[in-house]
Order: structure tokens, then C-alpha cells, then sequence
């Protein structure tokens, strides 16, 4: 049962969103073709850390499972789901429009595009990682070439610019798949850009931590900063905000740690819309709470899908699936709660 938004409304709401965060990681780490229990896990880390003890040969082979197996793919869905829904919030609120999403510049496509790129030339992690975040990069950097070349820039001109350079990326896309080796390559591109997180490791997830924690942190201090963004150009201006630096500011840094989620797990899609608004609905459209707390949900969705991803059957489902197999139905829920409108 989700917590209700006059219990978030108080000062104690990060806690109660790490309490749901904390819990479905405990029940990630528990399910699996070894299954362990809660308590052991709690054990398990306590004596990790020098607290506890446990027998040698069961520490080893909770070692295995927990650490080398399971806890990268916990990680890794905390980074991205964090990232992906933080940057959907400040995109919502920067553009103030609810429809908005991370892939709005056209990010998620030139991620994909630089991907699918490098697994032609190359085929190699570290080539996939690096083409797909320049990729991600230089496709909002179009995006926003296009939206800024006219004297008349405005929302609806970078709209339009990302709507663009979405097109463009898709149709390079389109033309790498049409290249690539039916029987080697295309398989496994079509595969990486329905998401997965088998092949997270604590490496990868070192590199990308600090960036996006950082990313985070930076959208989050900005919040008052966003609020008075989304009631208008003028009045920002009037109160001393730098609008066009903060409004670029925020998009680099949205697209830097959305940009890192491709690189990490392939192409993740409906966290960064529909987390921001059930944050919203929980603790309301102020931004120094709601981008802190749709990383946290962002999180707990993702490691929530992990869970329907390796628990649903024996096979697991790309984790792409199954986010806008339960993004669809959540978002008809937010829609029927949000009668009122958004604002």
C-alpha cells in the first residue's frame, strides 16, 4: 500500500520513501534460483561489514550470490531509475508540460543509435558504453542547435528541435539495424535496446555512481531555483534568476546522467514520465522535495521491475518490457488521480 500524501507531507517523507526502497532491495536480493532469506541477507551484511559471524563456507556462497550476482543488478537499477526519474521531473518542470520525458532532446535515441553503432564496429562493453553516452550527447547538442538557430527561440522551438533530432537518430538507427549481421549483431542490438541488467557489474556501476549522484544532487539543489523556471520567464527574471543559463544548465545536466542510464542498461523507457507524477501526487509540485523524492520512487520502480523481470519466469524478461508493461497501467492511474490538473 503506497503511503498516503498527508503522511509525505511531513518532514519524515525520506524516510518513509527509503523504507520503500530498502524493502523491495531486500526482496530483489532474496528472489532468485537460490533463494535467501530476509534475515540471512541482514546477517549476511552485518558479518560483510564485521558485525556478525557466520559460518565460512555459507559466507562464501552468500558471497557469490549477493555480491557477485545480484547486488550489481540492484545498483545498477537504483542509478538508472534515480537518474531517469529525476531528469523526468526537471524536464516536466523546465519545459511545464506533464508529457515531458528525458528522451524529449532527443537523448535516449542518439544513445541508442551510438550503441547499436559501436556492437557493428566493434562489438566490445567498453565501445558500446562510450558511443552510446557521445552519442546521447551530440543528439541533444543537434536538438538544441536546431531550437536556438532562430532569433525567435523558445520552448516550443527546442521542442520541435528534439522532435527533429529524435527523427534523425531513429532513422540512423533504422539504417545501422539494416546493415548489421542478421545472425550476430542484429540479434544482440535488438536485444540491448529492449533494456537488461545482466551485465551490470560493481566496475561499471564505480564509473557512473559519482556522475549521477552528482547530477542528481545538483537538480535537486536547483529545486526553488525550478519552481520559480516554471511559472514563466518573466517572473524569474523579476526575482533575480538567470534563466536561460539555468534553463541550459539543467538540460546538460539531465541529459549528462539520462545519457549514462543508456550506457549502463540499454533503453529504459516510461520511468522519467510517470515517477514525477506520482511524486507529485504524493508531496505536491514544489521541486526542492519532488526531484528528491522521484530519484528515490525512480529507484524503487525499477528495482521493483527488476523483481518482475527475473521472478515472473524462469527466462528473464528484458527489463525495458517489463517498465512499460507497468508503466502503461500506472500511468492511466496518475491520469484518473490527477482530474484536477497538473499544475
Amino acid at each position: 500500500m503506497m503511503p498516503s500524501r498527508a503522511t509525505l507531507g511531513r518532514p519524515g517523507w525520506p524516510v518513509v520513501l527509503a523504507g520503500v526502497l530498502g524493502l523491495v532491495v531486500v526482496i530483489d536480493l532474496s528472489i532468485g534460483p537460490f533463494p535467501v532469506r530476509p534475515g540471512e541477507i541482514v546477517r549476511f551484511f552485518l558479518a560483510w561489514a564485521g558485525l556478525d559471524t557466520m559460518a565460512d563456507e555459507r559466507f562464501r556462497t552468500l558471497h557469490t550470490i549477493l555480491i557477485e550476482l545480484r547486488l550489481p543488478r540492484v545498483l545498477t537499477a537504483i542509478l538508472v531509475g534515480m537518474a531517469l526519474a529525476s531528469s523526468g521531473a526537471s524536464f516536466q518542470a523546465v519545459f511545464r508540460n506533464p508529457l515531458v520525458s528525458p528522451g524529449l532532446l532527443g537523448v535516449l535515441g542518439g544513445a541508442a543509435f551510438g550503441g547499436a553503432l559501436a556492437m557493428v564496429l566493434d562489438g566490445s562493453r567498453l565501445l558500446v558504453e562510450t558511443l552510446s553516452f557521445a552519442m546521447g550527447l551530440a543528439a541533444v547538442a543537434v536538438g538544441v542547435a536546431i531550437g536556438t538557430m532562430f532569433a525567435s527561440a523558445s520552448m516550443i522551438t527546442l521542442v520541435l528541435g528534439g522532435l527533429i533530432s529524435s527523427a534523425l537518430f531513429a532513422a540512423l538507427l533504422s539504417m545501422i539495424k539494416y546493415v548489421a549481421d542478421p545472425l550476430n549483431q542484429l540479434p544482440s542490438i535488438v536485444y540491448w535496446l529492449m533494456g537488461n541488467l545482466g551485465q551490470a557489474d560493481l566496475g561499471r556501476i564505480g564509473w557512473s555512481a559519482l556522475p549521477i549522484l552528482a547530477g542528481v544532487g545538483v537538480l535537486t539543489l536547483c529545486g526553488r531555483a525550478i519552481d520559480a523556471l516554471s511559472m514563466g520567464d518573466d517572473e524569474a527574471r523579476a526575482i533575480g534568476i538567470p534563466v536561460t543559463l539555468l534553463r541550459y544548465g539543467l538540460i546538460a545536466v539531465a541529459t549528462l546522467i539520462s545519457a549514462l542510464t543508456v550506457s549502463l542498461a540499454g533503453m529504459i523507457g516510461w520511468v522519467g514520465l510517470i515517477v514525477p507524477h506520482f511524486a507529485r501526487l504524493l508531496l505536491g509540485p514544489g521541486n526542492a522535495r519532488l526531484i528528491p523524492a522521484s530519484a528515490i520512487l525512480g529507484a524503487a520502480f525499477m528495482v521493483a521491475a527488476d523483481i518482475v523481470s527475473r521472478g515472473l519466469s524462469t527466462v528473464e524478461i528484458p527489463i525495458g518490457i517489463v517498465t512499460e508493461l507497468l508503466g502503461i497501467p500506472a500511468f492511466l492511474i496518475v491520469l484518473h488521480r490527477s482530474r484536477r490538473g497538473w499544475a
